[in-house]
Order: C-alpha cells, then sequence, then structure tokens
C-alpha cells in the first residue's frame, strides 16, 4: 500500500512496516469474477502482503508482491515467504512484457500525489498485463465533508485538489472520477463501483472498486 510525497515517502512507510495493519476492504469475490484462480497476478504496492495472504487463502497460487519499501517487503517475506516480493517503485516495474493476467493496485494511487508519477505506473502496468489482462483498483475518491474540504484547502501548494497531509508525515491524495477516467482510458473499463473505506485512522472515506481490461 506505499509508492510517493516531498519528505521521502519511504522513510515513513518504512518507520511505520512493522505495527501498521491495513483495514481497507478487499473485494475478493469481485477479483474471482474476472480473474480465475489459475493466473498470474502481480500485487503492485503490496505492502506486507495482506491482500496476497488474502488471496493465497481463497486458492490463488501464482502470486508476486512488489512495494518501494523495504521493510514492507521484509515483513512481507517474513509473514509469507511462500510468495515472491521484490523492491521496487512504480517507475519500472522488474518484469518482461506481458507477464501476468492480473494486477492490483489497492491504495496505491492514493500514495502518489503527482498526475505525471500516476500516470508512468498506469503506463507500466498495462506493458507487464497481458492482452486481455484485467487491471482490479481499489482506491479513494474526492470527500465534501468539512473535515475534508479544510485537509484539501491547506495542502493547495500541491496544486491538485484533494491532495492533503497527515500529522504522521505522509502526503496522500483522494481522486476526482474524471481524472480517473483520463488517467484509467488506456484500458477499457468493466467495472467502477462507488463504495465507502474505513481509513487507516479510523475514518469513513468516498471510495470505488474498478476492473479494466488491456485492450
Amino acid at each position: 500500500m506505499s509508492i510517493m510525497s516531498d519528505k521521502k515517502p519511504q522513510d515513513y512507510w518504512n518507520a511505520v512496516a512493522a505495527e501498521k495493519h491495513f483495514t481497507t476492504e478487499f473485494p475478493e469475490s469481485l477479483l474471482e469474477s474476472f480473474v480465475p484462480k489459475e493466473a498470474a497476478i502481480l500485487d503492485v504496492g503490496c505492502g506486507y502482503g495482506r491482500t496476497l495472504g488474502m488471496l493465497k487463502r481463497r486458492g490463488y497460487r501464482n502470486l508476486q508482491g512488489v512495494d518501494f519499501s523495504e521493510k514492507m517487503v521484509a515483513r512481507g517475506r517474513k509473514e509469507l515467504p511462500e510468495i515472491p516480493f521484490q523492491t521496487a517503485d512504480g517507475e519500472r516495474l522488474p518484469f518482461d512484457v506481458d507477464s501476468f493476467d492480473g494486477v492490483i493496485l489497492f491504495a496505491v494511487l492514493t500514495c502518489i500525489v503527482e498526475d505525471s508519477r500516476q500516470e508512468r505506473l498506469i503506463a507500466e502496468v498495462r506493458r507487464v498485463l497481458r492482452p486481455g489482462g484485467v487491471l482490479l483498483v481499489n482506491d479513494f475518491l474526492l470527500n465534501d465533508d468539512p473535515r475534508n474540504r479544510k485537509r484539501y484547502q491547506a495542502a493547495e501548494k500541491y496544486g491538485t485538489y484533494g491532495v492533503f497531509e497527515l500529522p504522521e508525515g505522509v502526503t496522500l491524495r483522494h481522486h476526482d472520477r474524471e481524472h480517473l477516467r483520463e488517467l484509467l482510458s488506456p484500458f477499457v473499463e468493466r467495472l467502477f463501483l462507488p463504495v465507502v473505506f474505513a481509513t487507516m485512522n479510523g475514518h469513513e472515506s468516498r471510495g470505488f472498486c474498478y476492473v479494466g481490461e488491456k485492450r
């Protein structure tokens, strides 16, 4: 669940890797509707492997994870030694073209403030997906409550509405639907489902589940 801010975000995720427990619900049954159990699946921004562990318990076996936090990857290797983990960011994924049937981005875009870096990540995801492969994205939409509006306004220096800073030293982003349409336009949209997520700090946030297919 990691990947980027002006203060090295790796430092934050490395610092919390040992005790952080992610709570955002993952739509396991939704994935099963689009990706068979024998599929090769890559979890980009996998953190310590919570989602990979869930998929393994549901019968998926061809799983891999990458994350830019060395300590998150180390924890994943310790807790799930049978699943390959690698350290990598979204600028260049260490896999060949057409390597996977499915790619998961679970609360990853929220950690990438800049449009350009999101675009490079999506291009890399498309590169490693096989034709007809599936991209599953779970992430956060803009909220309109007073608490979030205040946070967005306080972070106007980033130049993108929806960016905000947490006191613990990490910068995150909530997304406009039109931005997501443009960002994910290299894929054929199969599903866009608005949902409500629980955040890491115990609040609720508007979010979405997206399924797209490589053209």
